[in-house]
């Protein structure tokens, strides 16, 4: 059956008046701010402390956005005899965001948690160059990420954790006899000068008994 002439335009124009009579639901940004969910791929922020300079994220990146800079730096033995060792120290890391597509991947192949996904998105630039993070920038940046989520109640405690909470049992098991030890005091007829502190004539105490000693005939009291 052959169309009948001017249907699709009548069609559009049903549409258009449906839509025309709906409310709008348009938020008004930059004043009110968007409700984002918390895995939001904003920005990357960086834990320095975490990071060992092992270049998975560069090497991984597709783009070759990642630019990370270090030296090595000898560490003394820590006992006579030992063995020196060398480690990284990080110069620069930064991160290109002009270039960068927001994979995740660098995140992802981090084996010491080093990189964290923030919701922020708000770092528009006039100048390309500014788009370009220094590890500085990308440590602020840290301060905007979200908390991880919390575990089943269920789940096993994270090896990380149990560790550290052995550790400080122990140390505080120390910390506390080695303190009972010290305000333990020893017995009146243990200590030395017991006799002396008796007083002049006290006949010494007989040996284990705790009790004055009879005096000697034919001696002084």
């Amino acid at each position: 059956m052959a169309p009948i002439p001017g249907s699709g335009l009548a069609k559009g124009l049903a549409v258009t008046l449906r839509t025309m009579t709906k409310k709008s639901h348009t938020a008004q940004y930059p004043d009110a701010q968007p409700d984002l969910p918390p895995r939001t791929r904003g920005v990357i922020g960086l834990f320095e402390e975490n990071c060992t300079v092992c270049m998975l994220c560069a090497r991984e990146c597709p783009d070759w956005c990642i630019y990370i800079d270090s030296h090595k730096e000898t560490i003394p033995a820590a006992a006579p005899g030992g063995r020196e060792r060398s480690r990284n120290v990080l110069d620069r890391f930064a991160i290109d965001f002009a270039l960068c597509m927001y994979c995740g991947i660098c995140i992802e192949v981090c084996p010491f948690d080093a990189l964290f996904w923030s919701p922020e998105f708000e770092y528009a630039e006039t100048d390309i160059h500014e788009l370009t993070h220094e590890r500085d920038k990308l440590r602020e940046w840290m301060w905007t990420v979200p908390e991880p989520p919390a575990l089943d109640p269920g789940a096993e405690e994270p090896k990380e954790i149990a560790a550290a909470r052995k550790a400080a049992e122990k140390l505080a098991a120390t910390q506390a006899a080695e303190a009972a030890e010290a305000d333990r005091v020893p017995g009146a007829d243990t200590a030395p000068g017991a006799d002396r502190a008796a007083g002049p004539g006290t006949p010494p105490a007989a040996p284990g008994t705790g009790e004055p000693q009879p005096p000697i005939e034919g001696g002084t009291a």
